[in-house]
């Protein structure tokens, strides 16, 4: 099967939706102990929550579990958040800090490495193909990658995490207008709390891509999970009501974070 699936639209707006797949190879979930089975740290029903919320968006969606490959690490296993509690490209752990893999069965550098090629590689082949062509077609291009999180896990974030967590590397991966357009709808969000590069800053998604200087940029946004799901626990079921109130939340910022990113085409045609 596929490791991913792309859905091309007519918006310079592309949804990276690196984290809500479920798949995983029948050798690898051998493997897995019962915590990792349970694919708690899954962003869960996030595909859904954005679906037909900006219509002409294009969407780049790894089908293949976290546990499998973390889509939004770096290749090389660098630590985006140094000298903080993480996981990896290949995580030992979830987000509890409680291994996910059988004893003696844990991924090793081979593993990693036979991953990274058939996963993370073609995943992101087809998200550059996709900003190559939005750009082109546009002279713009937003990636606004979309993920969520359980709203308490002690191991990675002490207290509660805010409800809608907007991350751009401290101002460097996007334009103060795409910037400011995530964050005017996020203060505006009636019921929601906010904030600007908090506990999460952007994943390696947002930080690789981000060229502003040439009109691609980037944004992520964390929602706690207690925004839309019914409990942040086993089923991780999808809450309609919740759904129902933050789904025009998001749909009015992907609308301002395009009207920005049309207003920045405009302004490089001579």
């Amino acid at each position: 099967m596929d490791v991913f699936e792309v859905t091309r639209g007519s918006s310079p707006i592309i949804l990276g939706l690196p984290h809500t797949g479920t798949f995983i190879p029948e050798m690898i979930l051998e493997r897995l102990n019962d915590t990792g089975r349970g694919l708690t740290d899954t962003d869960w029903h996030i595909h859904e929550l954005y679906a037909g919320l900006l219509p002409a968006a294009s969407t780049v969606r790894a089908v293949f579990h976290r546990y499998v490959l973390d889509a939004n690490r770096p290749p090389g296993n660098e630590s985006l958040y140094p000298g903080q509690n993480t996981t990896g490209l290949v995580p030992l752990t979830d987000f509890d800090g409680r291994p996910i893999w059988k004893p003696g069965l844990e991924p090793n550098d081979a593993d990693i490495g036979e991953r990274t090629a058939k996963f993370h590689a073609p995943y992101h082949a087809a998200l550059k193909e996709e900003i190559d062509r939005v750009r082109a077609a546009h002279g713009v291009a937003v990636v606004f990658d979309c993920h969520s999180i359980r709203s308490n896990i002690p191991f990675l974030f002490a207290g509660k995490l805010p409800d809608l967590n907007i991350g751009t590397a401290g101002g460097v991966t996007c334009h103060a207008d795409i910037e400011s357009a995530a964050m005017d709808t996020a203060r505006s969000a009636h019921g929601y709390t906010s904030v600007l590069n908090g506990r999460f800053t952007g994943g390696w998604t947002t930080r690789h891509y981000a060229d502003p200087a040439n009109n691609v940029h980037t944004i992520q946004l964390e929602l706690a999970q207690d925004t839309h799901l019914v409990a942040e626990a086993a089923p991780f079921q999808l809450d309609p009501d919740k759904s129902a109130r933050l789904r025009p939340v998001l749909a009015l910022m992907l609308e301002r974070i395009g009207a920005g990113a049309h207003s920045l085409s405009v302004k490089e045609k001579p």
